[in-house]
């Protein structure tokens, strides 16, 4: 196994903790309102980061304008399709209707973390924290919405699992296709993936967030996630 795809699977298996925490947390005790929104505000100043300084400039710096917009495109189809199929009431929507479509969101990630590397092992790195504190979210929210759907605590926790082993996989997937996947390709791909990760800033943790009535802590969190991991960034 090539030294990439180790990092990669590794960099990968903290976000899939990151569920199972999550998910444990809130079987024992699920976070209030306000903390969750100013973790959600976080989460997304994190990855708008990433995507700010660090992947944005790699795929102005690629010089592949028409793969890039193709790829973005692409991505932009496929997450309002989710959207449109995804129920809007999640504790009135079937278990695996919601399962399907958080999969495959949980899958994009993982792949993401695969191919950032094609950006640098630093880019990796930073876009793996933002991943690991909304991944740490989604272990909540999952639990708490089969809690509500009554499902047994042994399915939850195995749930738990498989969203962290196609987070694992999708990584690993993303590790091979650098090596495979002319650049052209794997310039489309990181399109689609920064397509997703705003999707995910905008659509979903702030969306969310927004769900209560916002503080000036809460809103706060947004610009300190940025400014952190911008600093941290400038620091190594």
């Amino acid at each position: 196994m090539s030294a990439p795809m180790l990092q990669s699977l590794g960099y990968a298996s903290i976000p899939a903790l990151a569920v199972l925490v999550g998910t444990a947390v809130a079987m024992w005790r699920v976070p209030g309102d306000a903390v969750r929104s100013g973790i959600q505000h976080l989460a997304a100043g994190v990855v708008f980061c990433v995507l700010a300084t660090e992947l944005l400039p790699d795929l102005v710096h690629r010089h592949m304008p028409w793969v890039t917009l193709l790829g973005f495109s692409l991505g932009v189809v496929v997450l309002l399709t989710l959207k449109f199929l995804q129920p809007e009431d999640a504790l009135q929507a079937s278990n695996g209707a919601m399962l399907a479509a958080v999969g495959v969101d949980v899958f994009l990630d993982g792949l993401l973390i695969g191919l950032s590397f094609a950006a640098g092992q630093v880019q990796s790195m930073l876009l793996t924290v933002g991943l690991t504190l909304e991944l740490g979210f989604l272990g909540v929210a999952i639990a708490t919405t089969l809690a509500a759907n009554r499902t047994a605590g042994g399915r939850i926790i195995t749930t738990a699992v498989l969203l962290g082993v196609v987070l694992v996989v999708g990584a690993g997937l993303g590790a091979w296709a650098l090596t495979v996947l002319r650049p052209s390709v794997i310039d489309g791909l990181l399109a689609v993936g920064v397509a997703a990760l705003l999707y995910l800033v905008t659509e979903e943790l702030l969306v969310e967030a927004h769900e209560v009535k916002d503080t000036p802590l809460q809103t706060g969190m947004f610009f300190f996630g940025f400014i952190a991991l911008w600093t941290f960034e400038m620091l190594i």
